[in-house]
């Protein structure tokens, strides 16, 4: 058998995230500046008869049914469109939360299709895999590559990376799950417009200094952090939590939730406010890291 290959599926975390509004199609428009964290799951590949899957680690438990996991449908998405693929078994060794706002899933589902991409020699940049990205899920393509982005649409739309300063930070979720579709439920969105469409932001104005970005950021919001409270209360006492950190700078809610993010100075203030978290919270998942 050849030997197996493994890949990180970094945690996706949306430093800014404003709904424009709902289109005719009943799907949102969005906008994010998207950036991904040193801690990930991790997926083994090894190339054979499949595909199959196996979870295992901290939180596999939590992932579901093993047929539905996007890790698997992302590479079936991919043999559609190229006869004769070489696809195999894979091993996914689940450490981020579910259903926390991180895109662990389509962190997962992304990791996948660069690993049968590599083991086939299709190229990076070939367009069928960002078309198996799209049709596995909205936030799969900017997780396909995951550098910094301005994301746009419903996850279709991707600046080119951006480069911006690492920003030390604490991840925590308070262990409570939240679906998207409950979220976006919960949020009234006005019908969706081309006026609404045209108040974006411009790359340009986006901050390359760490300071300048911190003072940016303090002025940005996420529009489903309101409609996410309402859900799930314990999202904020995170917020509440964190914002009382010594030097957290800020913290905002990532993507849908129920996972926030608190943006620090150096790593040192990081660890430390992650240790004070943990240690107070015991059941919180907490985790001092990095943004780029």
């Amino acid at each position: 058998m050849p030997a197996a290959r493994a890949e990180r599926a970094p945690a996706k975390v949306n430093l800014t995230l404003r709904v424009l509004g709902r289109r005719p199609d009943g799907y949102h428009e969005l906008e994010s500046l998207v950036v991904f964290a040193a801690v990930s799951d991790t997926l083994a590949f090894r190339a054979g008869r499949g595909p199959t899957l196996a979870l295992r680690g901290p939180t596999a438990d939590a992932v579901g049914e093993v047929t539905e996991n996007l890790v698997l449908k992302a590479v079936r998405a991919l043999a559609a469109q190229i006869d004769g693929l070489k696809l195999g078994h894979f091993v996914l060794s689940k450490r981020l939360p579910v259903a926390a706002g991180l895109g662990g899933g389509s962190a997962d589902a992304a990791a996948a299709l660069r690993l049968v991409a590599r083991a086939n020699r299709i190229a990076p940049d070939d367009p069928r895999l960002m078309q198996a990205a799209r049709a596995t899920g909205a936030d799969v393509p900017v997780c396909l590559d995951p550098r910094p982005r301005l994301m746009r649409g419903i996850g279709e739309i991707l600046s080119e990376p951006l480069d911006l300063p690492s920003l030390p930070a604490v991840l925590v979720n308070p262990g409570v799950a939240v679906a998207t579709k409950d979220i976006f439920a919960k949020f009234n969105a006005p019908a969706f417009d081309r006026a609404a469409k045209g108040k974006v932001a411009e790359i340009s104005r986006i901050p390359r200094g760490r300071k300048e970005l911190l003072d940016y950021l303090a002025t940005q919001t996420n529009d489903l952090e309101g409609p996410a409270i309402a859900i799930a209360p314990a999202i904020a006492d995170v917020l509440a939590a964190l914002g009382a950190s010594k030097d957290c700078r800020l913290a905002h809610m990532s993507g849908s939730g129920a996972t926030c993010f608190g943006l620090f100075d150096s790593r040192r203030a990081a660890a430390a406010a992650a240790l004070a978290l943990r240690n107070k919270h015991r059941k919180w998942w907490v985790r001092a890291t990095i943004l780029q």
